[in-house]
């Protein structure tokens, strides 16, 4: 059934766009290809690359399957600016000067596949791309300028495989985000100043379970605490990470500590300038909870094993201690029977000498 699917949405996706390029042809002002713009109608690709463009060309062909617009000056991209091309399959934007990624600007391409985004000025992503693309698979935000990105999705982006955002300004990145990602397979994080602390660890659990699973990934190396600048992330053992404070949007960078920290230097910084002790200081912690079951189910049956065997030692040297002493008793008792034995007998032949 699945296979029959397939091939249905194949067949309808084709005549779909039989039928838009016969329009094209059938309408000489609809599908005319752009100035400054390629058109390859045998493999319905437009490409625009590299023409000092500043904003998406409006009279695209209908028919785009693949639309080139890397090398330009485009900096904004305003709602539904690719409604005419409503079969897209492949948006090439690199090397632009976008500094923001607007969801609406994409609405209407449910065929996308394919983003690239490279080289931009991005700044950010907004919560609801995945709305606005759900059938995208691979996803390339690399050598931007990300510092931030959503915690959480509005929707799992079911279909991406592909996520990359190596080569931008990003300090952390929230475990939830990639679990909204149940088929990604390849996750690029390499370039970016990441800070190892407690708000990575979400991070690294994810990332072992994912590489675990046979993802692939290039791993994200630490800038910051500096005992770990230059390590990779996946190497930092998990009791390293010390506690997260309780959360607050007014908690300085400063204020939380780094796997490897002293204590007193923590407590240092919740001294403001006047010398007095930071409120925080007296509110209660959250107790430290185990950071791998893994470790303590190991723990626990080692323990277990090694009982057992001294278990078992202890009842050998019992038993072998018993056998040896009924052995020995054994063979002590023998002369003594034999001595009192010749004692009976010669006290025989006394009596008998006597009464002849």
């Amino acid at each position: 059934m699945l296979n029959e699917g397939l091939c249905c949405g194949a067949w309808a996706m084709k005549g779909t766009l039989l039928l838009v390029s016969s329009v094209g042809l059938l309408l000489p002002g609809v599908g005319s290809c752009p100035m400054k713009c390629l058109c390859h109608p045998s493999s319905n690709s437009v490409d625009c690359s590299g023409q000092g463009l500043s904003k998406v060309p409006p009279d695209l062909p209908p028919w785009t399957v693949t639309l080139l617009l890397q090398d330009n000056r485009i900096h904004w991209l305003p709602a539904l600016a690719f409604q005419s091309v409503s079969l897209l399959s492949t948006l090439n934007l690199s090397n632009n000067s976008l500094s923001n990624l607007a969801a609406e600007a994409f609405y209407g391409l449910p065929h996308l596949r394919v983003l690239n985004v490279t080289q931009n000025s991005l700044l950010s992503i907004e919560s609801s791309f995945a709305h606005a693309l759900p059938g995208l698979r691979e996803l390339d935000l690399s050598s931007n300028s990300l510092r931030i990105l959503p915690t959480s999705l509005e929707k799992p982006w079911e279909n991406l495989t592909v996520f990359a955002v190596q080569q931008n300004h990003l300090l952390h990145l929230d475990r939830e985000l990639l679990e909204a990602m149940p088929k990604v397979r390849l996750v690029l994080l390499k370039d970016n100043p990441w800070i190892c602390d407690c708000h990575l660890l979400g991070l690294k659990l994810w990332l072992e379970r994912f590489t675990f699973q046979g993802g692939e990934t290039d791993g994200a190396i630490c800038r910051l605490p500096e005992p770990w600048q230059g390590k990779a992330l996946l190497s930092i053992p998990h009791e390293l990470y010390q506690p997260c404070s309780l959360p607050s949007q007014d908690l300085a960078p400063s204020l939380v500590q780094q796997p490897g920290s002293a204590p007193q230097d923590a407590q240092k910084s919740h001294e403001n300038s006047s010398g007095q002790q930071d409120p925080l200081e007296c509110e209660a912690k959250p107790k430290p909870k185990p950071t791998n079951l893994r470790h303590a189910v190991a723990t626990v049956v080692i323990t277990g094993v090694v009982c057992g065997i001294v278990c078992l030692m202890m009842l050998a040297a019992a038993i072998y201690g018993c056998t040896y002493a009924a052995i020995t008793a054994q063979y002590q008792g023998r002369p003594l029977a034999s001595a009192r034995k010749s004692e009976k007998m010669g006290s025989k032949e006394l009596m008998d000498s006597s009464s002849a």
